[in-house]
């Protein structure tokens, strides 16, 4: 099994980025658990009731094992990529479910939304991994 080389630099930047912020998150404090778990519930009203320190630390876990998982190649780039879309879309989602990260045509980026709108890219290369990843080795050529 192995990779190809051009799923390299997806994987690797994607990757050290949501580990680093994964980590970031270790041991967050009860402000900042507070402001992630208030827009992890509004993007998943269910997870509303859920305390704050523990969707932190759930979320903290989730980015870490994602990361590692863009970043070991022993991890199929399709796998790797489903895991990245599923994440990164709860992050599209938390863009476009606030109001003040868009501007009045309700796409565009506002100046605070900018942040939010660049995880749009993580969805971007999960989206060519998972579909470079279950194209099949004929399609995509060599793997290292």
């Amino acid at each position: 099994m192995g990779i190809r080389p051009a799923h390299l630099p997806l994987r690797l930047i994607s990757g050290a980025f949501i580990l680093n912020s994964g980590l970031g998150k270790r041991g967050a404090d009860p402000g900042t658990a507070a402001y992630l778990h208030s827009g992890g519930a509004r993007v998943f009203p269910p997870l509303k009731d859920m305390e704050p320190e523990k969707f932190t630390r759930l979320l903290s876990t989730t980015e870490i094992a994602l990361g590692a998982a863009l970043l070991l190649p022993v991890v199929p780039s399709a796998l790797a990529g489903a895991a990245l879309t599923g994440f990164a879309s709860g992050l599209v989602r938390l863009y476009l479910t606030d109001p003040d990260a868009r501007l009045s045509d309700g796409i565009r980026p506002s100046p605070q939304g900018i942040a939010l709108a660049k995880d749009s890219w993580l969805l971007g290369i999960g989206l060519a991994l998972l579909l470079d990843g279950l194209a099949g080795k004929e399609a995509c050529g060599p793997r290292v």
